[in-house]
């Protein structure tokens, strides 16, 4: 490690600490003008983020990255406008600093209040997607939180670009300037450092591949609030309309293969799995989707080409055109097999028989849980939080999807009138 990288790095956290102390002052105007200022930025720069998002094009190209992971890294003059009108979305949500959670009046005559505050300051870590940078710069700006940015290698001249505007904006803003920093080094060793800073960072969210993940969650002195993967099942029950879950099946597979809500499982009861699955075989495989099963499915699916699935197909996260399929005896059966092979992300049912729904809706171990309907909507703007930070599988402080509210701690005011013990 160079010898003046720790040092930068330190410093980047202390200047982020006395930047969230600052932010605890910031009114909601003063909040949304330097988001509004860092979407004009953004507008007005597309010239400059569209040649440095070049250079790590051509990077990408020369290195031979796959081509979804140079789709991720392109930046155009539609995605600018859509950073740019996610900032303005942001405007919109109201401030969730300040809100008073609970208020009562002690015997006493002490009135205690818990009131949502910031957490303080967030470290993101992520990868090859520049507009994670702004989604979460202003996320945090909004909670009132100071960030520390560090993306990865195959984005950083688009990513130093970015910050360049948001710096721009916060200098021309009463907000302090060091509410939003991006780290300016890839070195891994400076991610290193960053781990250990618990003195001054309070949370870190790493979003990414799970090596990244499990890389920050096991080197992190700090809190970090993750999911790992989302392996994510469908289940269709013996009292399932199989017109709905065929559609259903079909798109939350094929819709977007390479999400974290898309599904990876499909199991089905036995009673239907003879008139679902062939069919809905055909609906996937025509789409393109390469399917493995285990021995009942295949006994099901002779006519089409079905590798064996295994422990190993069932719990990976393939994030491509690739599917499991188990057959079930009963929903019991469902649920074991969810809460073993899923990663607690999102987990369906599809059936009309409400006991059986209840009880997988119950018993099913995950973050967030549906009933005739796809994982897709596992989504901050799906769950009406406006924009998300990601999705937590974790079950200390946030699960689900991470918008505003879930970037916030609380803190109690207690106000008196001279008590004294």
């Amino acid at each position: 490690m160079s010898s003046d990288l720790p040092t930068l790095i330190e410093s980047l956290a202390q200047n982020a600490r006395k930047a969230s102390l600052a932010l605890n002052g910031a009114t909601t105007e003063e909040k949304n003008d330097a988001l509004q200022a860092i979407a004009r930025g953004l507008e007005s720069n597309r010239k400059l983020l569209l040649e440095e998002n070049q250079k790590d094009l051509t990077a990408a190209e020369e290195n031979g990255l796959p081509d979804s992971m140079v789709d991720r890294l392109r930046l155009t003059h539609e995605r600018i406008d859509a950073m740019a009108q996610g900032l303005r979305q942001l405007i919109d949500l109201p401030d969730p600093v300040g809100a008073v959670m609970e208020k009562k009046i002690r015997p006493n005559g002490l009135e205690i209040r818990k009131v949502r505050v910031p957490i303080g300051v967030i470290g993101i870590i992520y990868e090859s997607r520049p507009n994670v940078t702004i989604d979460c710069a202003g996320l945090c700006l909004k909670s009132g939180n100071a960030s520390i940015l560090r993306g990865g290698k195959e984005a950083l001249h688009s990513n130093q670009a970015l910050a360049r505007i948001i710096s721009e904006a916060l200098a021309a803003s009463p907000l302090p300037d060091d509410a939003v920093q991006l780290i300016p080094t890839v070195e891994r060793e400076a991610l290193n450092h960053l781990l250990t800073l618990d003195e001054y960072i309070h949370c870190i969210i790493p979003r990414g591949g799970e090596g990244l993940i499990r890389f920050v969650a096991e080197n992190s002195r700090i809190p970090v609030i993750k999911h790992y993967k989302g392996v994510c099942n469908l289940y269709v029950d013996a009292g399932a309309d199989l017109n709905m879950a065929m559609e259903i099946a079909v798109s939350s597979k094929c819709g977007r293969p390479g999400v974290c809500n898309a599904i990876e499982n499909l199991i089905v009861e036995k009673s239907v799995a003879e008139a679902f699955l062939p069919s809905c075989a055909k609906a996937l495989t025509e789409k393109g989707c390469v399917l493995f099963g285990d021995e009942r499915a295949r006994s099901l699916l002779e006519d089409f080409e079905v590798s064996p699935a295994g422990e190993d197909e069932f719990q990976e996260e393939f994030l491509d055109l690739r599917l499991s399929i188990a057959v079930v005896d009963s929903v019991e059966q469902a649920i074991d097999f969810v809460n073993r092979f899923g990663s607690g992300h999102s987990e369906a049912i599809l059936t009309e028989d409400r006991s059986r729904a209840e009880r997988f809706l119950n018993q099913v171990d995950a973050s967030s849980i549906y009933w005739n309907a796809s994982t897709r909507f596992t989504d901050g703007f799906e769950f009406g939080l406006g924009a998300e930070i990601g999705i937590s599988t974790d079950r200390l402080h946030a699960r689900g999807p991470m918008g505003l509210e879930e970037l916030c701690t609380y803190k109690y005011q207690i106000i008196g009138q001279g008590q004294w013990k």
